[in-house]
């Protein structure tokens, strides 16, 4: 297995999980246990995404093109970007 990307937080960890299996890869997220510690631990480099070596290359060709999307166009007024409108 190797090591292929630190996710920022649980989150996006989850997400990136779901995402490489829904592309037929197996993820393990080592450090998940570690991540309620954060006060005693350093608050970087716990979290790990974690792949079989064989998909270690289109893994991180996804989560790559992951980080790299950008969001839709919508509805939004110019003038109004970012706002949200209830």
């Amino acid at each position: 297995m190797q090591r292929i990307y630190e996710p920022q937080d649980l989150m996006e960890a989850e997400l990136l999980v779901g995402m490489l299996a829904s592309e037929g890869i197996e993820a393990h997220l080592a450090g998940r246990d570690l991540v309620g510690a954060v006060g005693e631990l350093p608050a970087c480099g716990l979290l790990g995404l974690m792949v079989d070596n064989p998909h270690a290359e289109r893994a991180q060709q996804l989560i790559a093109a992951y980080n790299g999307a950008l969001p839709l166009p919508s509805d939004e007024p110019e003038n109004e970007q970012g706002v949200l409108l209830c």
